[in-house]
């Protein structure tokens, strides 16, 4: 799995919305928020997706860019997106390319990982806890708010 300080991986996927995302197209422009989860629909999964974007404001006033990565299908992610408002990408990783890239591996359950990368694409944070979806969040939150630039106010 890669570390913090680490430079985070180069991916691209399909998107909810039939588009290829590029992680070099966030890199420079702004944070990246990437959260990995099991399945859409799942209560873990949708309890942490509608986290993200219960606290979206909070996360938009951060500059950071959300992605959320599955092996779903594109059309499953359309779906579970419009069924739960989500405001953010999610990517598809049906092959599982990506979690490799990030280590993000298990045997039955794929984990509940995220990551916070700088705009520099170096890996400032990495969160994992299956059983607790709804502080990855938190954690992102926390993660970006210490960004030497970031727009949050000063405590």
């Amino acid at each position: 799995m890669v570390e913090v300080g680490d430079l985070a991986p180069d991916f691209e996927g399909h998107t909810d919305a039939g588009e290829m995302f590029q992680s070099r197209s966030v890199l420079g422009k702004s944070p990246l928020v990437l959260y990995f989860y099991p399945k859409d629909e799942t209560p873990g999964c949708t309890k942490e997706a509608c986290t993200f974007r219960d606290r979206w404001e909070e996360l938009s006033r951060l500059g950071a860019t959300v992605v959320g990565i599955s092996s779903d299908s594109p059309e499953s992610h359309t779906s579970f997106k419009k069924h739960h408002n989500l405001p953010f990408t999610l990517v598809s990783d049906t092959n599982r390319e990506i979690r490799k890239k990030f280590g993000v591996t298990g045997v039955l359950i794929p984990p509940r990982v995220t990551f916070v990368v700088d705009k520099n694409g170096r890996i400032v944070k990495k969160f994992n806890s299956q059983l607790h979806p709804e502080s990855h969040v938190d954690e992102a939150i926390r993660a970006l708010e210490a960004l030497p630039d970031s727009t949050s106010p000063a405590s």
